[in-house]
């Protein structure tokens, strides 16, 4: 459990790491649209790993103590995606609607690539997870 928390409180700082990267390009370049798209998707983004991880927490307690958990939040999630896309159509001349979606897929890129930079070093230093 203990590289569970440590792999998904490095992913948080990344998260946190590229928003911030998003934020500065909004203030330097002339493309405030999309990397307002990107701010609010990301910041969406990182809502719902949080909201994940509260639920993962919740759902290894209910385990350890053997009681039923009913979901991780799928439907909250979702809520949220559509919050996001309410937000960027609303106001079009702040948010793009294509990169407040890539920027919702953020915490999932951001998963995946850790996941593959952790599996091969692991691979090629020989250890198990």
């Amino acid at each position: 459990m203990g590289e569970l928390q440590h792999s998904l409180s490095r992913q948080r700082k990344y998260i946190l790491y590229l928003l911030a990267v998003f934020v500065f390009c909004w203030g330097i370049t002339p493309y405030k649209m999309v990397f307002g798209g990107l701010i609010l998707g990301t910041a969406l983004s990182f809502f719902n790993h949080w909201l994940m991880l509260k639920r993962m927490n919740r759902f290894n307690q209910a385990l350890d103590h053997g009681k039923k958990f009913q979901s991780l939040g799928t439907m909250s999630r979702m809520a949220t995606a559509g919050v996001a896309a309410m937000i960027a159509l609303r106001y079009p001349d702040h948010f793009s609607i294509i990169t407040t979606v890539l920027g919702l897929m953020a915490s999932y890129i951001v998963i995946m690539i850790d996941f593959f930079i952790h599996f091969l070093i692991n691979r090629t230093t020989g250890e198990e997870r």
